[in-house]
């Protein structure tokens, strides 16, 4: 059934949400039943690629629609404490002040980590209002930034400093229901609602963990979390979104309401990322490839779609879907993708790229060719047939390696360069122990050796 009237439109972006940790994708350590029925009344990706490997970076391609490389704050891996004065330029169109200029109330609620005032702001770029975190994290009981008695509270409304109490995902789900609930009662003025939890960032702590928090030395928590923990926090994620999904059809808004739900990049330390490998920070198939999810009942039915896509796409296909027109001075990276969602266009091939700091990693994928270098160490994988990024077929097809490899240099010239100043945060065998850095004077030892004494 098609309508002519305006649809509303909320994006819900998960932080660190693994590509298997919904049940839809293959998640059977707990249940997500709001996003599986999501998943089931929408089109539910196969193949959706978050910009970056880490968080900041691919919230600067989501709101603007082109890669982060072409913005100095959209470099760092991600925005730190150093990172002080940069952010996403004021000036800049995005998806939020473009759909604001097009007659949308706009509406930020949750996590922004793209710049702090007075330089840059939610409501700098766009938002009319803004309930949330400035920063890259928080404790979900405290909502501090880090952890001390004298530290304050990175939770705002607007720019003034607010207190709540409470888990801060259920927080931000009753702020979002009372959104909802308030544009129901003007339902003739469509909406764009940003809801960016922090879930299922760490620290590691479910609804039921205050005094987890109450003993943490450090947000980071490398000394805590585990399977059972983190299916509480996805589990308080996926009950936050039933919640949101219920507001709208409590207010008849459900039918016209493009929900979209995604991720900022691949899963941490706990997450289900099967059947990729690698994880955030990374630029395997698991630092990348996020569950996404999109519901518009009113024109869109049902399906598993495909389609290769990227954070960079939402804001065409958006602002497609609500006739909206781009900035011409600032055309998308992105593509528009919702002809493909309507049937009007075929799945085609994409050529999408990425680079992160850390061992020096780049990336391409086109078609179903993927490029990867990682510190000096190139590899060429089909991930079409080859989902787990082991099968080097470099020296087997050298001319796909080589053309992809020159591609991804072709491609690098258009942007900023990545410098010495510029921040990047990896997993190292410290954090992690199944991260690890052979002993390079063994390994040259053994692959010296003659065969069949290795």
């Amino acid at each position: 059934m098609s309508s002519s009237k305006t649809p509303n439109i909320i994006v819900i972006l998960a932080d660190d949400l693994g590509y298997a940790d919904l049940g839809v994708y293959g998640q059977t350590g707990f249940a997500t039943p709001h996003l599986d029925g999501l998943a089931a009344e929408g089109v539910r990706f196969t193949q959706a690629y978050a910009n970056s490997a880490v968080c900041s970076a691919t919230r600067f391609a989501l709101i603007t629609g082109r890669y982060q490389y072409r913005l100095r704050g959209g470099l760092e891996e991600p925005i730190a404490t150093n990172g002080k004065g940069l952010g996403l330029p004021p000036e800049h169109p995005t998806l939020p002040s473009l759909l604001k200029a097009a007659g949308y109330d706009t509406a930020l609620i949750g996590k922004w980590h793209l710049g702090r005032p007075p330089e840059y702001g939610p409501q700098r770029s766009g938002y009319d209002r803004f309930f949330g975190n400035l920063g890259g994290a928080v404790d979900y009981f405290t909502h501090k930034a880090g952890v001390g008695d004298d530290l304050p509270r990175d939770l705002y409304e607007g720019d003034v400093p607010v207190k709540r109490t409470g888990y801060y995902t259920q927080i931000l789900a009753d702020e979002a229901v009372a959104y909802v609930r308030e544009r129901a009662e003007t339902p003739d003025k469509p909406f764009f609602l940003s809801l960016h939890f922090t879930a299922p960032h760490w620290p590691w702590e479910g609804p039921e963990d205050e005094h987890v928090s109450r003993g943490l030395k450090d947000l980071f928590h490398y000394d805590g979390g585990n399977l059972e923990t983190y299916g509480k926090i996805v589990g308080a994620l996926d009950a936050a979104v039933g919640q949101v999904l219920a507001a709208l059809d409590r207010g008849g808004l459900g039918d016209n309401t493009i929900v979209v739900f995604t991720s900022d990049n691949g899963g941490e330390r706990f997450s289900k990322n099967w059947p990729f490998t690698g994880q955030k920070t990374e630029l395997l198939e698991g630092g990348l490839r996020v569950p996404t999810l999109l519901r518009w009942r009113q024109r869109l039915a049902p399906r598993v779609q495909p389609q290769v896509t990227i954070s960079m796409d939402w804001l065409p296909t958006l602002l497609a879907a609500a006739g909206v027109a781009a900035h011409p001075d600032y055309p998308s990276d992105g593509e528009n993708i919702l002809p493909v969602l309507e049937g009007s266009a075929p799945v085609h091939p994409r050529q999408l790229y990425w680079r992160y700091k850390s061992q020096s990693q780049r990336a391409v994928r086109d078609g179903d060719w993927k490029y990867l270098k990682i510190n000096d160490n190139e590899f060429l994988f089909d991930v079409a047939v080859d989902q787990r990024e082991r099968a080097n077929l470099r020296a087997r097809e050298p001319e796909v390696f080589e053309r992809l490899r020159r591609q991804w240099a072709a491609w690098d010239q258009n942007f900023l360069p990545i410098t010495d100043e510029v921040f990047t945060h990896g997993v190292t065998p410290d954090i992690q122990a199944d991260r690890y850095v052979p002993d390079r004077l063994h390994r040259a030892a053994v692959l010296g050796a003659p065969n069949g004494t290795r």
